[in-house]
């Protein structure tokens, strides 16, 4: 009896290997591509979200992440990376945290599809309190007026306006400039509108103010 079952097995061994493996070759080639499950990897944006309102990010994570995706054949190959989400959740940002951890868990999908890795596995960032303040604008001439004139005063609507920016890039010297407004030749009162240029750019506008008018006055030497 058991050399009936040993010559079952063993008789012809390696013949019998090589048919076993040529059926699974053949099962896998027959199969449809509908079931055949891979893994692709995909280079997509990471989102940082949820930042609290006080807080400012002063050094970002990268720009992208490696996700790699597993699902069928065919559904690997019509999915690109605009179907592939990350999102990273910084609701609970805190100021002494540095290193943020990243997982599957934060990738959204498709359906039917399953995000198994992520690379890297955590991403650096800094974070900030963040400070508003009302700056003051500095009008910047060019030039000089016509001859025997000088500038007697310069008026800005508004002169001030409130910026908001991490803490530590706020200074106290800190001022608006205008874009330049060329004086060359002028012999009578002029306003311009100028655009406003922050001293840094870290720095925002807290409001939708981001222009002025200046009214230059002149009077005789």
């Amino acid at each position: 009896m058991m050399q009936t079952i040993r010559n079952v097995f063993f008789r012809n061994g390696l013949l019998k290997l090589l048919s076993f493996f040529m059926a699974v070759l053949l099962w896998i080639a027959l199969m449809p591509e509908e079931k055949i499950v891979s893994e692709k990897t995909f280079q997509v944006p990471l989102e940082p979200r949820d930042l609290p309102a006080d807080f400012e990010m002063t050094e970002r994570p990268p720009s992208a992440i490696d996700v790699t995706v597993r699902a069928t054949n065919r559904m690997l190959g019509q999915m690109t990376s605009a179907d592939v989400q990350a999102v990273l959740n910084l609701s609970r940002a805190s100021l002494n945290q540095e290193d943020y951890p990243l997982n599957p868990d934060i990738v959204t999908v498709p359906a039917g599809a399953k995000a198994v890795r992520v690379f890297p596995n955590k991403v650096h960032l800094k974070i900030e309190r963040s400070a508003e303040v009302l700056m003051e604008i500095q009008p910047v001439l060019v030039g000089q007026p016509k001859a025997g004139l000088k500038v007697d005063q310069v008026e800005l609507l508004p002169s001030k306006v409130f910026v908001r920016g991490p803490e530590s890039k706020i200074k106290p010297q800190d001022r608006i400039r205008t874009s330049p407004m060329d004086i060359t030749g002028l012999d009578q009162p002029k306003t311009f509108e100028v655009d406003l240029i922050l001293p840094r750019p870290e720095l925002r506008f807290a409001t939708a103010q981001t222009r002025a008018s200046v009214k230059i006055s002149l009077i005789s030497k």
